[in-house]
């Protein structure tokens, strides 16, 4: 018997800048939110494949299928070879420019699905098991004038356009048809929160793809990067923009919650939500890449999303900044590939992490290199969080990897809060902003002694995860900033050298070896990966970094996606899909091989 769970490297994603779908290999529509990426989802297969709902398009006598991104976009083709011929379809949400909207009658949340028969004739069955509420609520159905259905649940509403006639079976739509060389079919979902839904206009199907695939192909041109990874580079780009809020600026870790680390695991965590951990490597990734104004949007939303916390900081956020997000169990849900518990919400909102602060001035920081200015209100914010720094810093913390073993002294908090107050000082001295930097420079002298004292195993020559501890993928972070250690720092190689040998097999880097509250295995981490590319790169061991950048490469999905997690065994994609972090440090580690084979570059933009 077939698994009901296809690997989630089957799953491609599309999506508007508010909500992404996951579209199988087999055309298979398992996932979908609305009306925004962590609201409940109206197909959700992927989480249970007999409750939740799927939108399938199966032509019969499948012989082979191709799938690939058109070329520079987010519009995705899929070619089924048949017994009798060969079919395409293609999945979008129309992307507009602002001026463009208005000539143009557009839900809040509108998707495509066209067939196109190229050859011969193929018979298709259409099945649409619309279930919201993680398919725990059937939505009442309609239909009306031929070609559309209406569904109805609570105070949302969706309208389905079909240009083939489909048979209502209580609240499921089914449908077979044949389609011969040259003939199509659409069809289309629209919602909106509130009635009336803005209906679907078929006549504009052929403007929304052609206007779509010039809206990406137009953004992928502004990306500034022409290194020898350009695809790779220019993928995940695509993947970021998909993974970005458009209202608020804000990034989700990913568009999916509970695909686990480790099948039939109990380490299944919501990443719908925004990482204020992610803000250094992001501010980096999109200045680096020439995406200022996404830049921009992320850095308010940053300061926006935080502004009913300062200076305290929660870990996570919603798209629109609100801090509370309790963290709740379906377990009427069977979960991927019987993984339980199935979550809602992320209880890590609720942790101290020392590092965040670090973090977010870090990439306050890089944002000011760029040549983005900072004002007054920054640095009143800045300064609020060098304040919890000096305050807290002695306090244990849930560290990097939000364990849930509980707080103990983690060595990479530790160097965040160090690279933190040092950057600020920078910042003062650049802009000639009046603050307590004595009081700063005392609370980091303190921090680099308590490191030199706690943090480093002098068996290993190395920084641990904790005193007395082991290796810690995140201690990479030493090799990556610039305030604290040289590259060429014996303790730094050392680092670097110690998670080579005992967190790495091969290019994939695990983030440690050690209890962290939590039964069972994880995966390779694909963003640790990265960074040992990059932690390579700066120390000037070029040929391993780009050897093992490429091996990486060879990791992806076959549309360039990656998750959060890799078995090195199986090479199976493990955790959310797709990951932000992991495409922030495919991204991060491209410009860091640029960069290092150009010095000179690095030097101009911080510049520019």
């Amino acid at each position: 018997m077939a698994c009901p769970y296809p690997p989630i490297t089957d799953y491609a994603l599309i999506g508007d800048g508010r909500t992404a779908a996951l579209v199988s290999r087999t055309g298979s529509l398992d996932w979908l939110c609305l009306p925004r990426f962590d609201a409940d989802p109206v197909f959700s297969r992927i989480l249970d494949a007999d409750l939740g709902g799927s939108w399938t398009i199966v032509p019969e006598d499948i012989v082979r299928i191709h799938r690939a991104y058109r070329p520079h976009t987010n519009v995705l083709d899929t070619t089924f070879t048949t017994a009798t011929g060969q079919l395409r379809l293609t999945d979008f949400f129309p992307a507009l420019h602002e001026h463009q909207k208005p000539a143009f009658p557009l839900a809040q949340t509108l998707l495509l699905r066209r067939l196109r028969c190229l050859s011969g004739r193929v018979a298709i069955t259409v099945t649409i098991r619309l279930r919201p509420r993680y398919g725990r609520q059937t939505p009442e159905l309609r239909s009306f004038a031929g070609h559309w259905y209406q569904y109805g649940w609570g105070h949302s509403q969706a309208i389905l356009f079909a240009s083939r006639p489909l048979e209502r079976r209580g609240a499921l739509l089914h449908g077979t048809f044949v389609l011969e060389a040259g003939q199509s079919a659409d069809f289309a979902l629209a919602y909106a929160d509130e009635a009336p839904v803005e209906l679907p206009v078929p006549q504009l199907f052929d403007t929304f793809e052609r206007l779509t695939v010039d809206y990406w192909t137009e953004w992928v041109l502004r990306c500034s990067y022409t290194g020898p990874y350009r695809q790779a580079v220019e993928r995940s780009a695509l993947v970021l923009k998909l993974l970005t809020y458009a209202p608020s600026g804000a990034i989700v870790a990913a568009p999916t919650t509970s695909l686990p680390e480790w099948p039939g695991g109990p380490r299944n965590w919501d990443y719908r939500y925004c990482w204020l951990r992610d803000a250094a490597f992001t501010v980096r990734s999109l200045l680096g890449l020439g995406y200022h104004e996404e830049a921009d949007a992320f850095v308010d939303w940053i300061l926006h999303a935080t502004r009913l916390t300062q200076p305290e900081l929660h870990v996570l956020y919603t798209v629109y900044g609100e801090p509370d997000i309790p963290e709740r169990l379906l377990v009427d849900l069977d979960g991927y590939r019987s993984s339980r518990p199935v979550r809602v919400g992320n209880a890590a909102a609720r942790q101290f992490q020392l590092d965040v602060y670090g973090e977010v001035i870090d990439a306050l920081a890089r944002y000011r290199l760029f040549g983005r200015p900072l004002d007054r209100e920054v640095y009143r914010f800045l300064r609020g969080l060098a304040e919890v720094i000096v305050r807290r810093w002695r306090e244990p913390d849930d560290g990097i990897w939000e364990v849930r073993s509980g707080r103990v002294h983690h060595v990479h908090s530790k160097v965040m809060a160090l690279v933190g107050l040092r950057h600020l000082e920078r910042l003062a001295i650049l802009d000639g902003v009046r603050l307590p930097l004595e009081r700063y420079r005392r609370a980091a002298e303190e921090i680099e002694r308590w490191l030199v004292t706690y943090g480093v195993d002098p068996v290993r020559n190395a920084f641990v995860a904790t005193p007395g501890g082991a290796p810690d993928a995140a201690l990479l972070w030493v090799a990556l900033q610039d305030v604290f250690l040289s590259p060429e720092h014996p303790w730094v190689i050392g680092t670097v050298e110690a998670i080579q040998r005992e967190l790495a097999h091969q290019e994939l880097v695990f983030r440690y070896h050690r209890n962290d509250g939590l039964a069972g295995p994880e995966g390779a981490f694909v963003i640790c990966s990265f960074w040992l590319v990059e932690a390579l790169a700066r120390l000037g061991r070029l040929d391993q970094a780009h050897e093992h950048f490429a091996r990486l490469l060879t990791r992806a999905s076959d549309l360039g996606l990656y998750a959060e997690e890799i078995d090195p065994r199986t090479g199976e994609h493990l955790g959310n899909f797709p990951q932000a972090f992991s495409h922030i440090g495919l991204i991060s580690a491209a410009l860091a091989l640029e960069e290092a084979s150009a010095p000179s570059t690095s030097l101009r933009l911080a510049a520019d």
